[in-house]
């Protein structure tokens, strides 16, 4: 990672704490509503840009149409997420939910492959998908309370946040070719 891009992780994880102390003291209606969106928003950002990454260069490369698959994927639900925000709050909570599982499993079988290859960062992918399962373990056990679920939702934004500051200052690997 650049320099360019650890200022970006930098200020990101700070804007992210400062997005979920103000979601805290909102309403919490108002709190769920802006996390649909900015759920929703960074879906539709992500699939955006893999799809932008696929016209430019991805389709000229080899296994590119995966980022074809993934962009439109990503960017169907982050249309789905904004049509959500319009429903009762149990759909959106389970998708939440959904989210958070699916995601912590990613993490941890990413990690167990960086273990496997002799990564350092492991024990950080591990304790950030344990986090997201907790979360989503959490969620499934508060779904009448919505306040909860946005305390339970800001807890997981900031340590998200937290690991993304972390993960700017971490040195990497640099592969030299001589």
């Amino acid at each position: 990672m650049g320099k360019l891009g650890r200022v970006r992780n930098v200020f990101a994880g700070i804007f992210m704490i400062l997005l979920s102390f103000a979601m805290l003291a909102a309403d919490p209606e108002d709190s769920f509503l802006i996390a649909a969106v900015i759920l929703s928003l960074a879906l539709l950002f992500t699939g955006i840009s893999r799809l932008a990454f696929y016209f430019a260069m991805a389709r000229y490369m080899v296994g590119g149409k995966t980022q074809l698959y993934v962009g439109l994927i990503v960017l169907d639900f982050g249309v789905f997420t904004l049509m959500l925000t319009e429903m009762p709050h149990i759909y959106m909570i389970l998708y939440l939910l959904g989210t958070h599982a699916f995601s912590g499993g990613v993490d941890i079988l990413r990690s167990l492959e960086a273990k496997r290859n002799g990564a350092s960062s492991w024990k950080l992918k591990v304790s950030q998908g344990a986090v997201n399962i907790i979360i989503a373990v959490l969620c499934l056990f508060s779904l009448e309370s919505i306040r909860l679920l946005v305390i339970l939702y800001c807890l997981g934004l900031m340590y998200s946040a937290v690991v993304r500051i972390i993960s700017a200052f971490r040195k990497t690997a640099i592969v030299y070719i001589q």
